[in-house]
């Protein structure tokens, strides 16, 4: 079959499909430029049908929306996003930043320059004196988990293989370049009719070794108070209910990263909450007496352990389920490297009847329901704040009193990730994203579009603060156009509020975070951004009070049903945030002549001694 490089690229993508007869790429996000406009353009527009377009204002923000979508299919589903060269294509390097860190699949198309050289320099190229090979594309290859240049047609036959084995590997899953020079693009070659057969596509489920299973068994059996910190994984290998199961049978208290948020309803007897800096004090308080946690699915990222904090016990064990086997040994961990959810059956086998002491479970239950009370209390629409404006955790709170069955919540970077992850307590599982591995902002709105492209019917709901909201807005317009409806609760505080509370919390004079500390000559009272968001597309409520809040989102429901995004905009306090969570590390100057910089610097030293070293 003779094609283009570009046009067997397309027909390559239509083949494929998950295993229950999906297409395994249901879309493309496409901003056109030159170098992908004249070739892989036209081949998407010969296959529009079978392959839908999804047009993007924004390339940084479109393969946002990629990832939103991953997130949101448990990894099941995969877009692919496509750029001109030169700045389009250096835009989708935040995201796939994002992508990596978070291990959510994405395939990035971006457009390059010409490989023969003969109009070298062309528009956009970067030009290196010593190697002319290198363009702006190899800025991909610090943040992909596969990278590749196309330089001649025939390449695309083992290349596209082995960019799908990353995207579909459990373990090695992230983002996959694919670079498309533009006259490369153009080149046509006899590809193989049997290159183009529809093949479907399984998530493999690697069976831990029976020895690491018996080991991990022993170590569980010897614990009098252990604990589960259950992670991203257990999302992606659809495990949930294997965990309750496990947990429940076992008797042991389950903890949640970020990513791991809505394992379990919250309903669960062994729900505990989020765990480490993000707010989680049951689960910090459980933790700090742990001798053995099994942590499932999850990296042990510094917010999850309080920069190595949160587990205090002298004679801790650490055992991991992981798909990762470079996940697996961090720390010394007696490690299970395989699927999670065949690895914690063959581990509940292995235990037969063992079960934790009943005091670890009932006091770990004491620990959440003091907790509960706390929310509870700072999400009153009564709690007062310093400005008598409302607080994120009012809002977090407010939201979901009134949130439709089936809601997800979605949020990234500043302080709704604290809030949220701490405040937004549900029964329904796998309905929660909170990018907070590369805490990207600029997420919220991007990600919301993906999420609701992959999940029509249910509401999504973004929480975005207004920092993020002026980074990156671009996409609201294009879930507007495309119909994509979500609701974005958009809190304005003034400019960048957590910052500056990390800011004056570490000793520093308050600067360049809030617009009131910032240079400027500018009208200092805010941005309108409810006419705005209304230029965009959306449909918009602007409110005062959180009844006012409660009521403009059930107000705005008949415009999400009818697939337009809608925006609510609140003005929330700058200083009052949910308490709790663990110590974080961050870097203090060692000397300054702010008395305050050097008093956290020796608090900062202090708290090092509590780290695990190992």
């Amino acid at each position: 079959m003779r094609l283009t490089t570009a046009g067997a690229l397309v027909r390559w993508l239509i083949a494929q499909r998950t295993d229950d007869g999906r297409p395994l790429f249901p879309g493309v996000f496409a901003i056109f430029g030159h170098g992908n406009v004249t070739c892989l353009g036209h081949e998407l527009e010969q296959a529009r049908d079978e392959l839908p377009t999804w047009r993007g204002q924004n390339e940084q923000g479109m393969a946002l929306a990629a990832i939103g979508f991953a997130k949101a299919t448990r990894r099941r589903q995969i877009m692919a996003v496509t750029s001109s060269i030169g700045p389009g294509a250096l835009n989708l390097v935040t995201a796939a930043g994002v992508a990596h860190t978070n291990r959510l699949p994405v395939l990035l198309l971006p457009g390059d320059t010409f490989v023969n050289r003969a109009p070298d320099p062309v528009l956009q190229q970067v030009e290196h004196f010593a190697d002319p090979t290198t363009t702006a594309n190899d800025a991909f290859r610090a943040v992909s988990r596969y990278f590749d240049r196309i330089t001649a047609p025939e390449q695309l036959v083992s290349s596209l293989p082995q960019a799908l084995r990353v995207l579909l590997d459990p373990a090695d899953c992230g983002p996959a370049v694919i670079a498309l020079p533009q006259d490369v693009q153009a080149q046509a070659w006899d590809f193989p009719d049997e290159f183009f057969r529809v093949t479907t596509h399984r998530t493999p489920r690697p069976r831990p070794d029976v020895r690491e299973v018996a080991d991990a068994a022993e170590a569980l059996r010897g614990a009098r108070r252990p604990l589960i910190v259950a992670g991203g994984g257990v999302h992606y290998s659809a495990a949930t209910d294997t965990l309750a199961a496990f947990a429940t049978r076992h008797g042991i208290p389950v903890a949640e990263t970020v990513a791991g948020r809505t394992s379990l309803p919250d309903s669960h007897p062994c729900q505990l909450g989020p765990i480490g800096t993000l707010t989680g004090e049951a689960a910090n308080t459980v933790a700090r007496d742990a001798d053995v946690v099994l942590a499932v699915g999850t990296r042990l990222q510094d917010f999850t352990t309080g920069s190595w904090t949160v587990f205090a016990h002298p004679d801790l064990t650490l055992v991991t389920v992981n798909a990762a086997r470079f996940d697996a040994v961090k720390h010394r961990a007696v490690p299970v490297v395989g699927d999670a959810r065949e690895s914690l059956t063959e581990l509940s086998a292995a235990l037969g009847s063992w079960s934790a002491p009943d005091s670890a479970l009932a006091d770990a239950r004491r620990a959440k329901v003091g907790w509960d009370a706390y929310l509870d209390g700072i999400g009153d629409p009564g709690a007062a704040t310093p400005s008598g404006l409302p607080s994120y955790a009012q809002v977090v709170a407010a939201v979901r009193s009134v949130a439709r069955p089936g809601s997800y919540a979605l949020t990234a970077a500043g302080g709704f990730p604290g809030e949220l992850t701490a405040g937004w307590r549900t029964d329904e599982v796998a309905s929660f994203d909170c990018e907070y591995g590369f805490s990207c902002m600029g997420y919220e709105l991007a990600g919301a579009w993906g999420a609701a492209m992959a999940l029509p019917g249910r509401d999504v709901i973004a929480f975005v603060g207004d920092g993020s909201y002026l980074m990156l807005n671009s996409e609201l317009h294009s879930a507007v156009f495309a119909g994509h409806p979500f609701l974005a609760v958009l809190c304005d505080n003034g400019g960048y509020a957590v910052i500056e509370r990390l800011q004056v919390g570490q000793g520093g004079a308050p600067f360049n975070n809030l617009f009131s500390t910032s240079r400027g000559t500018g009208d200092r009272s805010g941005v309108d951004f409810a006419a705005h968001a209304r230029s965009l597309g959306a449909a918009v409520a602007s409110v005062t009070t959180i009844a006012e809040l409660r009521d403009a989102v059930v107000a705005l429901r008949p415009d999400l049903d009818a697939g337009r995004p809608a925006v609510v905009v609140i003005r929330t306090d700058p200083t009052t945030w949910t308490g709790g969570g663990a110590w974080w590390e961050v870097g203090v100057p060692e000397v300054s002549p702010r008395p305050e910089v050097t008093a956290a610097h020796t608090a900062m030293a202090a708290a090092k001694t509590h780290q695990r070293r190992l």
